[in-house]
């Protein structure tokens, strides 16, 4: 969808998806540490679209569960009760990405 979005021109997105992959370059953070940290913010910010991207993302720079699970604890502890649906909604979609993983690798 990225692709059509891009498709149309508009300056602002433009700007926004470079701010975006500008923002996920290595600098003095590296990625995964972005991405963990972008985990937790999407968590507390109840946005499960987020946070799927980047327990996605996480996954590809291959993240472990064990790093997964402790960041989010951290989202649950900062946004307190309501992050929980979202907590358990993050943890249904990384069983699915392993899941994913597992049926991947044994495919090759």
């Amino acid at each position: 969808m990225n692709d059509k979005i891009l498709a149309d021109n508009n300056k602002v997105v433009e700007c926004i998806f470079n701010l975006d992959t500008n923002a996920f370059q290595v600098v003095a953070l590296y990625k995964k540490t972005k991405e963990l940290i972008a985990s937790v913010a999407s968590t507390v910010l109840c946005f499960d679209d987020w946070v799927k991207y980047h327990l996605e993302s996480s996954n590809n720079e291959g993240l472990t569960k064990e790093k997964i699970s402790e960041a989010l604890g951290i989202a649950t502890l900062v946004g307190s009760t309501i992050v929980i649906p979202h907590l358990r909604r993050a943890h249904e979609y990384w069983e699915a990405l392993e899941k994913n993983n597992t049926i991947s690798n044994f495919n090759k």
